[in-house]
Formats: structure tokens, C-alpha cells, sequence
């Protein structure tokens, strides 16, 4: 592919004359130009079949600041391939040290990887990934914690500490010189969705403070006392503060005097130095990540004063089965049992903050000044976006290299994903009006978790389209290298290869919630001989491996959130994939 721009889009993403108005001395590697919806898409105006027509008209909006500068070269610190935190041996609750690193793995499914190829290599750009942090509000009323008594992975013992954890990641970032395959620059963070966890208002200022930096006191409620599952004396969860032996302290689980009060504790991030994005995920626009929205009894319940805290089996089950099966996808039924129980639920403190937040005041957060940072403005998304009810859009993330940010969130109702039409044609339209440009995707979900094509109420006679659909529009177009998503909490990497189109790698990355808890680099380089490659390298937070469980300062709560996420009942080792999953060099043709 050649490394002009096409004709048509040389006009409309003239960054060098953006940049001199703003007074930048040079390009650099991840400025944020944003791209939009055209104004046919915004105001609504019919669209045509999957790969139907819709008029251009995208215009630059917004300019990030610099990347930080190159590395010498290639290096390995602080990332997974110079250690990665392994547990000592024995059995039941078990500490983490340093363990070895992850090798890195050559792929060559989609093209032969050959020989010389380090030496002739260009980058084209880098970036970093996070995904699924839910930063959770662990005292919400709405939480689905009573489900543990069926699945024992329903509710877990770390998510009290989900803040201090996040920012450790930022502070992760913030110490990488570079990407460590080339040493390039590395241009922006992209999150690929869940930022929050039960779509709050609450949670949605803490991630945003997370990303921009500031002071985040991550509690709800009573300003002065945790009111949530692990102060209930409740067998089914882990009673850090108290003595009872619960069945988590009987696992082995320790008793941390102060533990609470310490979780809900200020903390302060430094914000990111990058420049960040935002992918949207079904937790961020779905109370619990499987509702739809416009329950009031919902609504009024998520703010007021009485909580569920326990919930026999057999009606957890019931519950759980509800929601995976896709036959309660407003609530109804969830509102119905909550109704039932009202005599068993516990006082707390009435809060307004916990109110489920609205894709609007999702895209207005982002364009909020105070939540700026790094930039760019937006974070990606722009006031086309909140006139047109999107959240998706497309930016620059090099001179030969464009981002598109998807929504496969479906507000019907359900945590699996799927696209709208109207979307679908705008992706498609992107990717051939920047034909002669390599494009990155990013989503929350999946190929495999797009499955839900239940109409979006604000669009009723929309068709959805599944992952295999959309795998079939990327692979019609050459110059798509890369989809990068979450949702799972594994990592797998996935070769496609289009019958009658071109091939591309899935990239899904393992969620910052479980065990392993990590995020990935990912670097685009031409290797001068009719491939490309693209390098993928996990790196974990800066929390140190281990440190006394007393220690209950800020490091020492984001240590033990890696911790107890490796010690959760029902925690996975697999979500870490196999070492085709994880450091990687991925061959491709170019198109």
C-alpha cells in the first residue's frame, strides 16, 4: 500500500496546516485528529444496506498533545517480557514475587515471516491498550453480588480496590520510554470499554479522573463508613476487617484490620501523559452491563437507601440463567425480584451520585474541560457526536495510519454486542474514503461476543449485524491490519483470513479487573519486503509484586488488588492465553 493519502482526504486532514495554527514545531506520532460521523449520519438521514453508500463530510476537530520521545532502541523493562508476578508455591491463599518473563512469539499464519527483516523494519506507530478496568462502586445497591451464592466468580474479593489498581496501570504507562519492540514513540492510550462497572455516575468521574489525573476519594453513600457486602458479616463474603471466619478467610484470605476504610480512602492519579481515547463497552452504557436503560423503579433504586445483599441459590441461579439467556434484557424480572425481597434488604445511605449515567452524559464527561488531561479534547469523541447520538467515530493515529472506534454496545438490553447499520455503513465508507491509509479498529466486543442483534429501541427498524458480518466488511478492505477489543478477559489472538477479501489479526486483550490484570502495547511496522508486522507486549501496573498486607497505603492497595485478583474463588488462569496470545510479532501481507 502506498504511503500517500488519497486525493479526496489530503484536503479535509491537512494536519501539518492544524498543527502550525496551533503553534506545534513538527508531527509526532499519535496526535489526536479526530474524524466524525458525516452530517448525513448525524442528522439521521436514511442510509442503505450493510455496504451502502452514505455521503462523506467528516472534518478535523481536535489536536492532542506530543508524544513522548524515542528510546534508543528496543528494551524489555517494565514489561511482561522481563518478569511477570508468579505465586510461591504451596496451596490456598498464596503470595506473588518475581517470575520469569513471556517470551515473545513469531506468527506467521497470514504471511511468511522473513529473514532480515529487523533490519530493514519502519514503525509506523504505537499505542497502548487498556480494557475492561470496571472501576466499580462496590457499595451500588444495584450490584449483583448474591449471585456468588451460584457462581462463586459473581462477585469479587478485589473490586474494592479497583481504583488504586487503575492508576498504578496509568503510572505503568507513565514510565515506558517508548515501545519496546522499535523504541518508537508511543502515541495514546486507547481503552477498549468497561471503564466503569455499573454504568454510575460515580464511577464515570473516578475513571475520568483516573485517565486526566486528580484526587478521587472512591466511595459513595456515608461520607465516613463503608456500607457494602464486606462489612455485612455474611459467610458469603470476604470479611477483611472483621475475625469472623468466613469462607474466604477459611481459603486462606487474610484479616486486615483498617482494609475498608483504606479502600474508600483518597487516592491521587497522576494522570496519563499520553494522549487518550475511549472505546464504549456494554457496563459503561448498560446498568450492570446487561440491563437497558429507562426502568424507574431501577433508577430510583441504584440511589436510594435499601440494598440486596444476599440471595438464596436456587434464585441466584435463576437470576443468573435470566440475564445469560437474554430473556429479561430491560430488568423486568430483575425489578420484580427486587421487589420481593424488600423486607430482607439493609439500610445504607442514599446517594444520587449512583444514578446510571445516559450516553449523552457519557459523551458530554469526555468533552468536559475538567477531565482534559492530555488530551485530546473529547477523548475522541466530539459535539457531533452528542447532536447525532453516536459514540463512535475515527481519528489519526500516524500519517499513514487511522483509528476507527466502533459502539458494539446494543442498548436493548444484554452484555453481547453487535453493530447497527448506520454504523456499519459509516465504517465502511471510512475505510474506503482512507483506502490508501493502513486502519486500526477498536471495539469493546469480540468477534465471537456479537451475537445480540436485538433492535436498539432508538432505532427500531435497524437491522444489527453480528461479529461474523463484521469480519466480513473488515476483510474486505486491504488496508484494515488490526481489530482491537476485550470484553472476554482473555487474551487470544485471532488470524483472519476473508474468503474472496484480505486478511487482518483480532486482538483481544485480557481485562485489568482478573487475574492476570494487564494491557497491552501494540506497534505497527513496515518490513520493506511486502509485509508488515505487528508487535503486541502485555505489561502489568507499577504496584509492587508483594508487599505486607498490612501495608495499606496507596501502592500497597494497588499491590494487594493483584493480589486477591489472583486468589479470587473462580479466578481463571487461562484468561492469561497461551504465548501465541501474549508477546507477539504478527506477519501480515500488505494489501
Amino acid at each position: 500500500m502506498p504511503r500517500l493519502r488519497s486525493v479526496a482526504t489530503a484536503a479535509a486532514l491537512n494536519r501539518r496546516t492544524l498543527l502550525a495554527a496551533a503553534g506545534a514545531a513538527s508531527l509526532t506520532t499519535g496526535l489526536g485528529l479526530a474524524l466524525r460521523p458525516g452530517p448525513s449520519h448525524a442528522t439521521g438521514a436514511p442510509v442503505g444496506s450493510l455496504a451502502g453508500e452514505v455521503p462523506a463530510g467528516e472534518a478535523p476537530v481536535a489536536v492532542s498533545g506530543r508524544a513522548t520521545a524515542a528510546t534508543p532502541g528496543p528494551y524489555t523493562h517494565g514489561t511482561t517480557l522481563a518478569g511477570v508476578a508468579t505465586p510461591g508455591s504451596g496451596s490456598g491463599y498464596r503470595r506473588l514475587g518475581d517470575g520469569p518473563g513471556w517470551k515473545r512469539v513469531v506468527r506467521g499464519e497470514l504471511a511468511e515471516p522473513r529473514s532480515g527483516r529487523a533490519d530493514r523494519r519502519t514503525p509506523l506507530a504505537a499505542f497502548v491498550q487498556f480494557t475492561d478496568l470496571h472501576l466499580a462502586d462496590c457499595q451500588h445497591p444495584l450490584r449483583l453480588e448474591y449471585l456468588r451464592s451460584t457462581d462463586q466468580h459473581a462477585w469479587r474479593p478485589q473490586e474494592a480496590l479497583s481504583v488504586p489498581g487503575a492508576i498504578a496501570l496509568v503510572e505503568r504507562v507513565n514510565s515506558l520510554h517508548g515501545a519496546p519492540a522499535t523504541g518508537a514513540p508511543l502515541g495514546f492510550v486507547m481503552t477498549t470499554g468497561d471503564n466503569t462497572d455499573n454504568n454510575a455516575h460515580s464511577e464515570l468521574e473516578w475513571y475520568m479522573k483516573v485517565m486526566s489525573g486528580g484526587r478521587i476519594t472512591p466511595n459513595s453513600g456515608d461520607p465516613r463508613h463503608y456500607e457494602g457486602v464486606q462489612n455485612s458479616g455474611l459467610d458469603l463474603y470476604w470479611q477483611p476487617d472483621s475475625t469472623v471466619r468466613d469462607a474466604d478467610k477459611r481459603k486462606g484470605f487474610p484479616h486486615i484490620p483498617g482494609f475498608l476504610a483504606a479502600a474508600i480512602g483518597e487516592v491521587r492519579s497522576p494522570g496519563l501523559r499520553l494522549p487518550w481515547y475511549s472505546t464504549v463497552g456494554n457496563h459503561d452504557a448498560l446498568p450492570l452491563g446487561c440491563y437497558g436503560q429507562g426502568d424507574p423503579y431501577l433508577a430510583e433504586y441504584a440511589i436510594g437507601g435499601r440494598k440486596l445483599m444476599s440471595l438464596s441459590a436456587a434464585e441466584a441461579a435463576t437470576l443468573q440463567q435470566a440475564i445469560s439467556d437474554a430473556t429479561d434484557p430491560v430488568g423486568l424480572r430483575f425489578r420484580d425480584l427486587l421487589r420481593a425481597h424488600t423486607r430482607e434488604m439493609r439500610a445504607v445511605t442514599p446517594d444520587e451520585k449512583r444514578a446510571p449515567y445516559t450516553a449523552d452524559e457519557y459523551l458530554k464527561a469526555h468533552l468536559d474541560p475538567a477531565y482534559t488531561g492530555a488530551g485530546p479534547v473529547g477523548h475522541g469523541y466530539a459535539q457531533a457526536n452528542v447532536d447525532a447520538g453516536t459514540q463512535y467515530y475515527s481519528f489519526r493515529i500516524s500519517d499513514d495510519v487511522i483509528g476507527i472506534s466502533l459502539d458494539t454496545t446494543d442498548a436493548g438490553g444484554h452484555y453481547l454486542g453487535s453493530i447497527g447499520t448506520a454504523q456499519a455503513n459509516w465504517l465502511d465508507r471510512t475505510l474506503r474514503d482512507h483506502r490508501d491509509e493502513y486502519a486500526v479498529i477498536f471495539s469493546h466486543h469480540t468477534s465471537t461476543s456479537m451475537e445480540n442483534t436485538r433492535p436498539d429501541p432508538a432505532r427500531p427498524g435497524e437491522r444489527r449485524h453480528s461479529g461474523a458480518e463484521l469480519v466480513t466488511l473488515l476483510g474486505g478492505h486491504p488496508n484494515v491490519l488490526a481489530w482491537v477489543n476485550g470484553h472476554v478477559h482473555k487474551n487470544v489472538i485471532t488470524p483472519h483470513s476473508v474468503p474472496g477479501g484480505h486478511s487482518f489479526w483480532e486482538i483481544s486483550t485480557a481485562s485489568h479487573v482478573d487475574h492476570p490484570q494487564l494491557a497491552r502495547i501494540i506497534e505497527l511496522v513496515d518490513n520493506k519486503d511486502g509485509t508488515l508486522s505487528v508487535f503486541t507486549t502485555l505489561i502489568e501496573s507499577a504496584a509492587p509484586y508483594r508487599t505486607d498486607v498490612t501495608d495499606l497505603s496507596q501502592p500497597g492497595l494497588a499491590a494487594l488488588y493483584r493480589e486477591l485478583a489472583f486468589n479470587a474463588p473462580g479466578a481463571k488462569p487461562a484468561r492469561a492465553g497461551e504465548a501465541t496470545d501474549r508477546n507477539t510479532e504478527l506477519v501480515l501481507k500488505k494489501g
